[in-house]
């Protein structure tokens, strides 16, 4: 093979260059007039990632383009930019127009972006001024007219700027979300025009304030003093709301399975700050279910038993979150337990251990927390009276055995408290009710819970295994009692620490520093799906 020759190839000598002139620093630093910068964020999961949306405009035939991973509703944004544009008296430059949504690997979702791109359209086109930007972002969809519409994840992208002492402007409809990241400053508009003149220093947005009720305002219309008999039933309630317990009612149909789980909820503490901020953030990002009213209360999920598995746990190409993750620090109640797909219940093994799900799609994967409190409720048998002291369940061994079975024993694990009821009597149900109220028992569960923070700093159901042998130490007598118990019921390792963790509540409910006998058979008494 020839070799290739050198000969031909001009070297360019230092006189030839003479005439190129390299950009200077300061034309490097300057943007090009028809090139603008306006600040962003997107949403994945609960997080706010910055998004630069850069727009440059480009002589040649009209064209708008849009790059840097855009789903339909963000492609779709043209139409709605242009029109707003023109309807807010603009004018909307005839040139190549390319929007980037950077970084390009990072998906754009919903039409939060309409106004950011608007804006650099304007900038780029000379009707704004650049200098006018620097330390603001924006999210927002536009309308045709120019008004702008509320969008999800307000709330991460508010905290978000916190951190970068940035200023968020926002729809108006979003306002009081955007407010409760009070370390930040929030601005509200209406339209684009209010975002063009408190930009132009012409007439200056308001800024976003929160108008929540007081906690005493709030009604919750639900007290335990409403349940008449079920003695038992309202002390497994009360422990499971001191500890933080998942439980489940088992009982003929009219025992109040329903009714006492849905007074749970009165029992329970108020949030704290930090966590009514994570519930709300969950919330956010939930497609237009933000209630500024309800953002300190603890959430109450109740999904019908027809829900699949994407509405249980979370997901979609998009992945939005579940119902677990939407009862984050809060209640995830599911009534008729045994009708659920058991494929759907079996997705709840690994939250209830963890406390957040890992949704994995082909563009990423997302984390969300589901940190809840599991309250189930089911009937005994296929007709519903097994058991019952009417005597009128027809129903085999057999088949209210392959009835239960619906609930494999990994389920029933990781259930702190089974508990059945019974019928309560007519004459039990007429009788003057002198039960305590929800507010009484409220604050034995607060001090309970207070004694649980101190001594270990979480709960006692979020004990890990060396917590658990560290705080709930038995003596000889009550280790080979426990021991003889498991080994008769053939108990798991898990239901042997669920006990133990139990126990451990029943004694800081009395105040207890050591877990007597008396505290253990109470716990395991609890326990009674695992001898079926």
């Amino acid at each position: 093979m020839k070799e290739p020759s050198l000969d031909n190839i001009e070297v360019i000598g230092d006189s030839d260059l003479s005439n190129f002139d390299a950009p200077s620093n300061s034309d490097q630093s300057t943007p090009h007039k028809s090139l603008a910068k306006v600040k962003s964020r997107a949403v994945v999961g609960i997080q706010a990632l910055p998004v630069v949306v850069e727009v440059h405009l480009a002589n040649g035939l009209p064209a708008f383009s849009t790059v840097g991973m855009p789903e339909t509703a963000v492609r779709e944004s043209k139409d709605r930019v242009r029109s707003a544009i023109l309807n807010s008296g603009f004018d909307f430059p005839a040139k190549r127009i390319t929007v980037n949504l950077a970084p390009a690997d990072l998906p754009k979702h919903g039409g939060r972006f309409d106004l950011p791109i608007a804006i650099g359209i304007l900038v780029a086109s000379g009707q704004i001024s650049a200098a006018d930007l620097a330390g603001y972002e924006f999210v927002g969809e536009l309308a045709l007219d120019g008004a702008l519409r509320k969008v999800s994840g307000v709330l991460p992208t508010a905290l978000a700027c916190s951190k970068q002492g940035a200023i968020l402007v926002v729809p108006c409809a979003n306002s009081q979300e955007a407010s409760l990241s009070r370390s930040s400053l929030a601005l509200q508009a209406g339209h684009l025009l209010d975002v063009c003149k408190h930009l132009a220093d012409v007439e200056r947005m308001q800024v976003c304030e929160a108008h929540i009720k007081p906690r005493s305002e709030i009604k919750d219309g639900f007290d335990l003093s409403d349940v008449k008999g079920q003695v038992h039933a309202k002390r497994a309630l009360e422990l499971a709301a001191a500890g933080g317990h998942s439980l489940i009612f088992i009982g003929p149909p009219g025992t109040g399975k329903t009714m006492l789980s849905s007074r749970l909820m009165s029992l329970l503490p108020d949030l704290s700050e930090q966590e009514a901020l994570e519930s709300a953030t969950i919330q956010s990002i939930s497609d237009g279910e933000f209630d500024i009213e309800q953002w300190c209360e603890r959430p109450f999920r109740s999904p019908h038993h027809s829900s699949s598995g994407p509405a249980l746990v979370g997901g979609g190409s998009n992945p939005k979150p579940g119902e677990i993750s939407r009862a984050h620090n809060g209640v995830l109640f599911l009534d008729e337990l045994t009708e659920f797909s058991r494929s759907v219940l079996e997705q709840l093994r690994e939250p209830i251990e963890t406390g957040m799900i890992n949704i994995s799609r082909a563009s990423g994967t997302v984390t969300y927390p589901s940190k809840f409190m599991l309250v189930a409720a089911c009937n005994p048998c296929g007709c519903g009276y097994f058991g019952d002291s009417s005597g009128i369940c027809s129903c085999a061994p057999a088949s209210v055995e392959r009835y239960l079975s619906k609930l494999s024993s990994p389920m029933l694990d990781r259930i702190d408290m089974h508990v059945h009821l019974q019928r309560v009597e007519i004459a039990e149900l007429r009788k003057q009710s002198n039960d305590e109220p929800s507010e009484l028992v409220k604050k034995r569960v607060v001090k309970c819970r207070e004694r649980q923070i101190n001594a270990r700093a979480i709960l006692n159901s979020q004990m890990t295994v060396g917590q658990i042998e560290e705080h709930c130490v038995l003596n000889e007598s009550l280790a080979n009692f426990l021991t003889n118990v498991c080994d008769r019921l053939t108990m798991s390792a898990r239901a042997y620490h669920r006990i133990l963790k139990l126990a451990r509540t029943i004694a800081d409910l009395d105040a207890q520093i050591n877990i007597d006998k008396r505290h253990l058979a109470e716990a395991i008494a609890y326990r009674r799906l695992d001898r079926r």
